[in-house]
């Protein structure tokens, strides 16, 4: 006779939801293509572009405002262009990163 078997009324562990794992924010960006991949690092650049360029304009007009003298072009070349670059280089490498984990794997 086989002897009855316990169900645990927890559940399984669930695999937890990382960064490493290919969740970000909760939305599982892991198994992308590489089109898609790309589009969305080249997205999350422009985003930091805008944000930080805004940010620049704001603080070249809290300095302007205190009587120093700026030029505004400065918010582009000091604040947005290397923060865009930055954070595109940063999501375009763990894109690939995780789309050639994902291929490497299914191989």
């Amino acid at each position: 006779m086989a002897s009855p078997t316990y169900r645990s009324p927890f559940p399984a562990p669930l695999e937890r939801k990382t960064f490493l794992n290919g969740y970000v924010f909760g939305a599982p960006v892991g198994d992308l293509g590489w089109f898609a991949s790309l589009l969305i690092g080249l997205a999350t650049g422009m985003v930091a572009f805008f944000s930080a360029t805004f940010l620049g304009i704001v603080a070249l007009l809290v300095m302007l405002s205190t009587g120093h003298k700026v030029d505004m072009a400065q918010s582009y070349r000091l604040f947005g262009f290397p923060a865009g670059v930055i954070v595109m280089v940063l999501a375009v490498s763990y894109m690939a990163m995780l789309w050639i984990k994902r291929i490497t794997r299914k191989s």
